[in-house]
C-alpha cells in the first residue's frame, strides 16, 4: 500500500457541528503531515472552506439510511479506496459507517470509526443499527462521558479482544477562538445589528432550537433573576436556528410573551463569526437539559475568556473546571440556573478576569484542535503499523 498513509474520512455532510468541524481539521492536518488527505460526503455549507488542492473531497450520498443506496456508497467506496490507495477508512456517522464495513471488508482495509453522540435507541434493531460504530478496528469516543456510555451500552460487541477503544477529546481551533483577534470595530457593528446597548450586560445562550437544548427552562430561569435583579441592566440573545422546528420556536416566543421579557430577549436566527459573538457577551449559557456529547459551547466560551455557566451533566463536567474555569448548575432547574446567573453577573472584574484566563488555559491544554488532531494521527501510525 505504499509507504504513505492515506486516509478517507466520510460524514454525511459537511456543515458546522462538532464531528463535521473535526472531519474538516483533521483533514488539513493530515495533509501537513504529507499524508494525502479525502473526504466523502453529500455536501454542506462548510464545503466552500476545504483546501482543494490540499483534500480530495468527492460527493456521494452517504447521508442516506436507504439500504439501496447505503449498498450502491459501498461499491463506490471500494472503487474510490482502490483507485486512491486509501490506506485508512475513517467514518464519522452510522449510515455511511455501514458502507464503510462493507467496502473496507472486501478490500482489506483499516476502519475507524468516532462514536461522536449518545444515539438513541428503542430497541434491539435500533441498537444493532448503532453498533456498527463498534464494528471497526479502532473506536474513539469523544470524551469520557461517551466511552461510558459505550461500555454500558454496547459491552458485548467489544469483547473482541483485536479492537482498540480510546478516548480522543474532540477540539476547538484556540487561534479562531481568540478574544484578542477581534477588532472593536466588528464588536461595535455586530451589536448595533443586534440593537444591544452597550452599557447592559449581555447574556448569550447559543445552540440550535430545540427542546433538549434547554431554552424553555431558561427563558424561566430569566424570569426568576428579574425578580432579583433590574431587568433593564441585561439583555439576553437566544443565539440559533430552529431548523424546521417551528411549533418549538413558537412556543418559545410565547413564552417570552407571557413574562414580559420582549425588551429583554431576542431571538437570532444566525451569526457567522460566533468568536465575535462571544466576544461582545458578558456571560455564556449552556442549558442542555439532556447531557451534551461533548458541548463545544462550553469549551468556545472558555477559549475565548469569557464565563460559562453549564449544565452538571454530559460533557460539561469534562470541560469545565467548576468554579474555576466556569460554573455548574443543577441540569432542568431553572432555580438553580437563575442563581448562577446572578452570582456571575455579580462578580468583580479581578474575579471575571481570573475565571477568563483559566478557561483558556484549560481549553488550550485539554481540548484544542492540534492535540485532537496529533492523537488522532497518532493511532493512525500505531493501526499501519499493528
Amino acid at each position: 500500500m505504499g509507504s504513505k498513509i492515506k486516509v478517507l474520512q466520510v460524514i454525511p455532510k459537511l456543515g458546522y457541528g462538532g464531528a463535521e468541524i473535526g472531519c474538516y481539521d483533521l483533514a488539513h492536518y493530515l495533509t501537513e503531515k504529507n499524508c494525502p488527505s479525502y473526504i466523502v460526503t453529500s455536501g454542506g455549507e462548510l464545503l466552500r472552506y476545504v483546501n482543494k488542492k490540499k483534500v480530495k473531497v468527492i460527493k456521494l450520498p452517504v447521508h442516506s439510511k436507504n439500504p439501496v443506496l447505503m449498498l450502491f456508497n459501498s461499491f463506490i467506496l471500494m472503487l474510490i479506496i482502490l483507485f486512491f490507495n486509501i490506506s485508512i477508512v475513517h467514518a464519522r456517522s452510522r449510515a455511511p459507517a455501514w458502507s464503510c464495513l462493507l467496502a473496507t471488508k472486501i478490500t482489506r482495509r483499516k476502519f475507524v470509526t468516532t462514536f461522536h453522540g449518545t444515539y438513541n435507541f428503542s430497541g434491539p434493531v435500533k441498537k444493532f443499527y448503532n453498533s456498527i460504530m463498534l464494528r471497526s478496528d479502532l473506536i474513539i469516543a469523544g470524551t469520557n462521558h461517551i466511552f461510558s456510555h459505550i461500555n454500558e451500552n454496547y459491552s458485548k460487541y467489544l469483547n473482541n479482544l483485536k479492537k482498540k477503544f480510546l478516548v480522543i477529546f474532540r477540539g476547538i481551533n484556540t487561534d479562531y477562538y481568540d478574544p484578542n483577534k477581534i477588532k472593536p470595530a466588528d464588536e461595535k457593528k455586530l451589536l448595533s445589528d443586534w440593537g444591544i446597548q452597550k452599557d447592559k450586560k449581555l447574556i448569550l445562550l447559543p445552540g440550535r432550537l430545540a427542546y433538549w437544548k434547554g431554552q424553555e427552562m431558561f427563558i424561566e430561569a430569566i424570569n426568576l433573576v428579574n425578580k432579583e435583579l433590574r431587568p433593564e441592566t441585561f439583555n439576553v440573545i437566544i443565539l440559533g436556528s430552529d431548523q424546521g422546528r417551528k411549533t418549538y420556536k413558537q412556543k418559545l416566543v410565547r413564552l417570552v410573551e407571557q413574562y414580559r421579557l420582549i425588551n429583554q430577549i431576542k431571538f437570532v436566527e444566525h451569526c457567522k463569526n460566533m468568536p465575535l459573538a462571544y466576544k461582545i457577551s458578558d456571560l455564556i449559557v449552556s442549558s442542555s437539559i439532556e447531557p451534551e456529547a461533548f458541548g463545544r459551547v462550553s469549551v468556545e466560551a472558555q477559549s475565548m475568556e469569557k464565563p460559562i455557566i453549564a449544565s452538571n451533566i454530559g460533557g460539561s463536567i469534562e470541560t469545565i473546571i467548576n468554579d474555576k474555569t466556569g460554573f455548574l448548575f443543577e441540569a432542568g432547574k431553572p432555580e438553580s440556573l437563575s442563581k448562577k446567573i446572578i452570582e456571575v453577573l455579580q462578580l468583580d472584574e479581578t474575579t471575571l478576569k481570573s475565571l477568563g484566563n483559566e478557561g483558556r488555559k484549560n481549553v488550550i491544554n485539554k481540548f484544542n484542535v492540534e492535540k485532537m488532531c496529533f492523537s488522532t494521527y497518532s493511532e493512525y501510525k500505531k493501526l499501519i503499523n499493528a
